[in-house]
């Protein structure tokens, strides 16, 4: 037992001290993400040395924030048909079938968070320190769009970089045109066209979506097409 508590300690330590090494919104991420699965492992840990007192309401503490966890998210994907739209600083999810989008910050200060785990004021200092590359900014105004309409009366314009006025449209390669469509390499022309056909009726700006999202995705189309 006292081998057990001991390696409990050093454990816990041990985890303290990589947690206190990561940037804030990193380790804010892996304590959401993570938290739950380490209760409950410390907790069948417990209970297979013979501590159920203890080890029992650990894995039920556990599972019960898994679940609170998951509920708080944002966002319900359908889990079938996504594309993925990729910038310098920004990977984003589009759902086929609901057009709901989601993303990850791939660069700088918020690295590896999760777009729907910012609020309004997290996200909009993530768009001025993204805003110079034209990609990026445009990436986020869709999901600021989508979510936060109401985000620019709230955006001091003033303080936004010069962007750089490439927009990767050319560069594109077929490889990131399939997953824009969400679809396999080699796909036949009607399985581009059927998907094509999903993601703008879904991003279109005339159904509350993105102009730059829909210019992506016909890009794609094109480049797969020919």
């Amino acid at each position: 037992m006292v081998l057990l508590i001991l390696f409990l300690l050093l454990a816990a330590l041990g985890l303290f001290w990589l947690i206190l090494k990561m940037p804030s919104q990193k380790s804010a991420v892996f304590l959401i993400n993570g938290g739950p699965f380490i209760v409950i492992a410390v907790g069948v840990l417990l209970t297979f040395f013979r501590r159920g007192v203890i080890g029992v309401p650990l894995m039920f503490l556990g599972l019960s924030w898994w679940r609170r966890s998951r509920s708080k998210r944002p966002l319900n994907y359908s889990g079938k048909r996504k594309s993925t739209v990729r910038s310098a600083n920004l990977e984003m999810e589009l759902d086929h079938d609901t057009g709901e989008m989601d993303g990850w910050v791939l660069t700088g200060s918020m690295e590896g968070t999760r777009l729907s785990s910012l609020s309004e004021t997290e996200i909009l200092a993530l768009y001025q320190e993204i805003s110079a590359d034209a990609d990026s900014a445009a990436l986020l105004e869709s999901f600021l769009d989508r979510y936060h309409p109401d985000w620019q009366q709230r955006y001091d314009h003033s303080s936004s970089q010069k962007r750089n006025g490439t927009s990767g449209f050319d560069s594109m390669t077929r490889k990131e045109a399939y997953q824009i469509l969400g679809l396999e390499p080699g796909a036949s022309p009607e399985e581009i066209h059927q998907a094509w056909r999903r993601l703008v009726k879904a991003v279109h700006p005339d159904s509350g979506g993105s102009a730059f999202l829909t210019a992506k995705i016909n890009a794609a189309r094109d480049l797969l097409l020919d």
